[in-house]
């Protein structure tokens, strides 16, 4: 009896089991409509971070008290500025650019000018309801 009980709920312990194992699944950002999206000022919202996942919303949200949110602003025609926490907990700006990588298009490489940094890709995961998903690698990972 114990056997044909564990037996029968066996396929929902299955369903439970793969809805809990949610994949990430790329959104491709290489649209005008979504490329719109993608301009201006976003800022970490770290507190809503998971893993690798990185969260940012954008600079107008009103975040909780913090002694300061690195972020980034995407500009029209490729233009990037990175913003890093500065030694007096404001922002300190580097200039930069952005391109979408053209064999994956939830990829985009950013350069920042005068090596200030070495190159990095951002992978989109999410963007909607003005909340930016996202996960950093070294440029040309996968």
């Amino acid at each position: 009896m114990r056997f044909c009980f564990s037996v029968r709920f066996w396929p929902v312990a299955l369903l439970l089991l793969a809805t809990a194992c949610e994949r990430r699944k790329s959104v491709v950002i290489y649209s005008p409509a979504s490329m719109k999206q993608l301009e201006g000022t976003w800022l970490s919202s770290r507190e809503e971070d998971s893993g690798d996942t990185l969260v940012y919303r954008p600079n107008t949200y009103h975040f909780p008290s913090s002694r300061g949110r690195p972020g980034f602003a995407f500009k029209s025609y490729g233009r990037f500025e990175q913003f890093n926490i500065a030694p007096t907990d404001g922002l300190a700006g580097y200039p930069g650019t952005w391109v979408i990588d053209g064999s994956k298009l939830n990829k985009i490489r950013i350069h920042l000018n005068e090596g200030q940094e070495p190159d990095y890709d951002l992978e989109v995961f999410s963007l909607k309801n003005k909340v930016l998903k996202l996960r950093k690698l070294p440029a040309g990972k996968p």
